[in-house]
């Protein structure tokens, strides 16, 4: 197989894996009520704690109106209240409920079953060099997505 045939064999597994774990993870969080977006707004406060809808809105890359629209969902299934800012009256954060934590660690204990389930067949080595090479992967296409975007490297970082 060429150089070219194998980047492109890979690349087309990468996008089989994107839209396997994106369709999984949308059905799964529509069992709770929630989107993507949803998710990751509580995301957001369960490692972060209360933040105003501007802190949010920067920290999900999205606009202010955006996260007033995610956070109205969110109150009205019960995941998260909006509470009065303890030194600003003009803010009021946004924080999770019981039942939002609960949701978290439901969300977590599921990620923990599904690496088990997926990775568990795999030697340490392996799983090393699999995490090392995406890594590379991951590194190599944020560098693209950010060159493309005209911003330099620094600007954006990938999550590990």
């Amino acid at each position: 197989m060429s150089a070219l045939t194998s980047q492109i064999a890979a690349l087309d597994r990468l996008l089989a894996l994107t839209v396997l774990l994106a369709e999984d993870m949308t059905k799964s969080l529509a069992q709770d009520g929630l989107t993507v977006s949803r998710a990751h707004l509580l995301w957001e406060l369960h490692h972060h704690g209360p933040r105003t809808q501007q802190a949010i809105a920067r920290a999900l890359k999205v606009s202010p109106r955006n996260v007033t629209g995610l956070v109205d969902g969110l109150v009205a299934t019960g995941h998260v209240t909006r509470e009065p800012h303890p030194t600003d009256r003009r803010a009021t954060l946004v924080t999770l409920t019981t039942r939002g934590a609960t949701v978290i660690a439901e969300m977590e204990a599921g990620q923990r079953k599904l690496a088990a389930d997926v990775f568990g067949g795999m030697t340490d080595g392996e799983l090393d060099t699999f995490i090392a090479s995406l890594d590379k992967t991951l590194t190599r296409l944020n560098d693209l997505v950010v060159a493309a975007a005209g911003q330099p490297a620094s600007a954006r970082a990938v999550s590990s």
